[in-house]
């Protein structure tokens, strides 16, 4: 068969299948009545009975006798018994009897709502110009504390944005001599903020009074670009590769040091128990350190050092719904994202996403993890955890995204690029409300009994 005549007779098929069907459907019912016999399921002998004996009674009766009558009418029925048709046309099947009532039935696995399908916004809600932001992948310039504000690092100026009413303050401008800031982070409560500086110094900010309270020195020999909370406990990272724990509250800050990294530490995160923190190095190197085998009179040990990335480990994501599960990514040389159970030192899962990981956000509300990333497209990544299947991609710098913060709520995430702004994203959507717990029907014992006065 030639081709042609091929898609003639397809298109035909294709153009009128209403019709097809019509047409099929009549023909079927012209042909009700037609009937071809089986020659092996003849009986012949009863069949020339009836044809010669069988229809004189018919067709020429002639006179019997009641009880004779009523004989030869059981023998035909016993008789014809067992010759009825098995497929025979009758009318449609009665309707099936259901077995177990409606009523029996939860009505809410009938009623339960469907949940809507979350639309992730291709654009930002929201832009600001950050002027002079550094484009350093090594710092860590931006921060949203618990309080709802946001602080950004622009050169020597570190500012603070309020989400709640939209203002923006300035809180420091330090000398060039000391500048520029190389890492923002505020502390639990939301109201104190910890500024590394270019000169290894760490200063310590109260955000409400517009004051510095104090500033950690003599740790590190060079800058501090990552710092970590963990209570009242801040965790510094230097371009000198040490890791020192300061307690803010005592004179000698310094009460923990660990050694493990051989270039700068440019990403840190405790865990959400505060047990486990994650180090990650431009020697590619990633550290995992448990409290638990610190030291405060020699170098502490690590738990596991994890030598699988290739290139420097920045991005790092403690998940929030499994207590032992780290997400790293790698540099430009690497362009992967890890996923780690920090209890064994297994890598559980890599991914790679064709370009530099800059930083990692879990969703709080769900199983979701979004990336943000340097050349060529400088988008942030939202993925589906744990098939890392992509959800979307939210363009719009034009320049590599070097910083991300999540709000407190965990919907909104800011993005800060090289290209010198600040967007906004709802990239998590919004967390269903919680519905509020049933009151008791007694309020108190013995509710019931009268009061005696």
């Amino acid at each position: 068969m030639d081709a042609g005549s091929l898609s003639s007779s397809n298109a035909n098929r294709s153009r009128c299948p209403l019709q097809e069907q019509h047409l099929h459907k009549k023909h079927n019912r012209e042909n009700l009545d037609r009937f071809i016999p089986n020659r092996s399921a003849m009986d012949f002998d009863y069949a020339h009975y009836m044809v010669t004996e069988g229809r004189k009674g018919k067709e020429n009766p002639t006179f019997s006798s009641p009880s004779k009558e009523a004989y030869q009418k059981r023998l035909a029925e016993t008789l014809n018994m067992n010759r009825t048709r098995i497929l025979a046309f009758k009318n449609k099947p009665p309707a099936p009897v259901e077995m177990i009532p409606k009523e029996f039935f939860s009505s809410a696995s009938h009623d339960k709502p469907v949940k809507a399908r979350r639309q992730i916004p291709q654009t930002s809600e929201r832009t600001l110009d950050a002027p002079d932001l550094v484009d350093d992948y090594y710092l860590n310039l931006l921060d949203w504390g618990s309080s709802n504000v946001l602080a950004i690092a622009l050169s020597n100026t570190v500012y603070l944005w309020n989400a709640n009413d939209g203002s923006t303050s300035e809180l420091v401008t330090i000398d060039d001599e000391v500048g520029p800031v190389t890492s923002v982070n505020w502390a639990p409560d939301g109201r104190h903020i910890a500024i590394g500086l270019n000169n290894s110094e760490v200063q310590l900010w109260d955000s409400t009074a517009n004051r510095q309270l104090r500033t950690l020195r003599g740790g590190h020999r060079m800058r501090v670009g990552s710092l970590a909370w963990n209570n009242h406990i801040l965790t510094t990272g230097g371009m000198d590769g040490r890791i020192l724990n300061n307690d803010v509250r005592i004179r000698d800050h310094i009460v923990e040091t660990y050694r493990g990294h051989d270039q700068e530490v440019c990403g840190l995160k405790w865990s959400l128990s505060g047990q486990q923190l994650a180090s990650g190095g431009n020697d590619n190197v990633l550290q995992i350190w448990d409290r638990s085998m610190a030291s405060s009179n020699s170098a502490t040990q690590c738990l596991h050092r994890l030598e699988d990335h290739t290139s420097a480990v920045k991005a790092l994501a403690w998940c929030p719904f499994q207590g032992n599960l780290l997400a790293s990514g790698g540099g430009a040389g690497d362009r992967s994202i890890k996923f780690w159970n920090t209890h064994t030192g297994t890598c559980l899962n890599s991914v790679d996403t064709g370009s530099q990981v800059c930083a990692l956000l879990w969703n709080k509300n769900e199983r979701e993890l979004l990336s943000s990333h340097g050349f060529s497209q400088n988008q942030l990544t939202l993925w589906k955890y744990p098939s890392m299947v992509k959800m979307g991609e939210l363009t719009g710098h034009t320049s590599r995204v070097l910083y991300m913060a999540q709000s407190p709520d965990g919907c909104t995430v800011a993005s800060a690029a090289a290209d010198e702004t600040l967007r906004f994203w709802h990239a998590f959507g919004t967390p269903e409300v919680a519905k509020p717990a049933p009151k008791s029907s007694i309020t108190e014992p013995f509710a019931h009994l009268n009061r005696i006065r």
